[in-house]
């Protein structure tokens, strides 16, 4: 309780004040909609991080720059786009850790999908569009692009919601400063359907002024599969704000709440989990910043989260992180992020693979685009 009483304070005390990326479905937050001709561009994000209180391959619960004590290549791809007044194309092969990660059960050619998605405008006058394919996900206030955001590494709000869907988007403005989307999707975070049903998200985006965005997702669908046959609906929502203004502080806070329905017998029963989290941002002059991120999150039967063990304890943590940023170039920045988590249980493991209540992560990268 203390834990969650210092994680309302830190949200409250920090609401005045993100990224640079307001649309993180968004693959790529320099996107323009109006294109000649095809534009060729390119990301590569290069990291060494370390755990130090454990021998694994890889840091546990994460997909975003997971390798442990090894130099590695979290996400490289590039991006070629074409955009005119009636249609738009993205396609976007990714390669590194976070895709073998992430994309683990997705069938062969398919890992290596960033993003393959292509748009028809339905109202010109109105500026309706929808856009078919492989598409950045809406939840939560970070993407899988860790250039566009506060922090190097991703929360685990943003690991445990889909990265990425697969289906249609419809997106209306309903005004200059709202923005509705719906999509038609295979499920949670899958290229191949687990099922035969398909799932429902929602968003409302508000930009009363460039420098504020207040998004509000939804997700519905059906996530019985032949790993989880007792699953049924999922419902799931997120609010998230974002403040990003030319200034020295900028900040981003994410509030989240699932619901899984299990079939138990004949009746079904409501399993929830949720999340919270605050990041800042402080720029100390033009290449040279600070920042720093608070997070609760909350599994306690594992509805998201893979356990490590058959017999893991409840999945509840407190994590916090400090991170330096240095600009080198228009087009280039290094971080250096150490980060601690401290659970309510043993849900970690130390050197000598005995169970731990806590586990430390310092991150180093360097990401260059053009």
């Amino acid at each position: 309780m203390q834990r969650f009483i210092s994680l309302v304070l830190f949200l409250i005390i920090s609401h005045q004040s993100i990224a640079q990326l307001n649309d993180v479905a968004d693959t790529d937050s320099t996107f323009n909609k109006e294109i000649s001709k095809i534009e060729i561009s390119a990301y590569l994000d290069f990291y060494y991080g370390n755990t130090f209180n454990n021998q694994n391959e890889t840091v546990p619960y994460f997909v975003s720059s997971n390798s442990n004590n090894a130099f590695n290549v979290n996400l490289a791809f590039v991006d070629f786009k074409y955009a005119s007044k009636g249609i738009r194309l993205k396609f976007t092969p990714g390669f590194g850790t976070y895709m073998n990660s992430n994309y683990a059960n997705e069938p062969t050619t398919l890992k290596y999908l960033l993003e393959a998605s292509m748009g028809i405008r339905l109202s010109q006058k109105r500026d309706i569009w929808l856009d078919a394919g492989i598409l950045g996900s809406p939840y939560t206030n970070e993407n899988a692009i860790s250039r566009d955001h506060l922090v190097y590494t991703r929360s685990l709000a943003a690991e445990n919601v889909p990265y990425y869907l697969s289906g249609v988007k419809l997106s209306i403005p309903l005004s200059s400063k709202i923005t509705f989307y719906t999509y038609l999707i295979n499920g949670w975070q899958q290229i191949k359907d687990n099922n035969s049903g398909k799932s429902i998200g929602t968003q409302i985006e508000y930009k009363p002024n460039p420098k504020h965005t207040l998004n509000w997702n939804t997700y519905i669908g059906d996530e019985r599969s032949l790993s989880a046959p007792q699953y049924r609906t999922r419902y799931f929502s997120d609010i998230f704000y974002i403040y990003n203004p030319e200034g020295k502080l900028s900040l981003t806070s994410c509030i989240y709440l699932g619901n899984q329905q299990k079939l138990i017998g004949s009746t079904r029963s409501n399993h929830y989990w949720w999340q919270a989290n605050a990041i800042a941002r402080y720029k100390l002059n033009h290449r040279l910043a600070i920042s720093g991120r608070v997070e609760y999150f909350d599994d306690p039967e594992y509805l998201i989260i893979s356990p490590l063990s058959d017999v893991a304890p409840k999945f509840s943590v407190l994590s916090e992180s400090i991170s330096i940023i240095y600009k080198v170039h228009d087009n280039a920045m290094c971080r250096i992020e150490g980060r601690y988590f401290d659970a309510t249980d043993n849900i970690f493991t130390a050197n000598n693979n005995q169970p731990s209540s806590n586990m430390f992560w310092m991150v180093s990268n360097l990401t260059m685009w053009f």
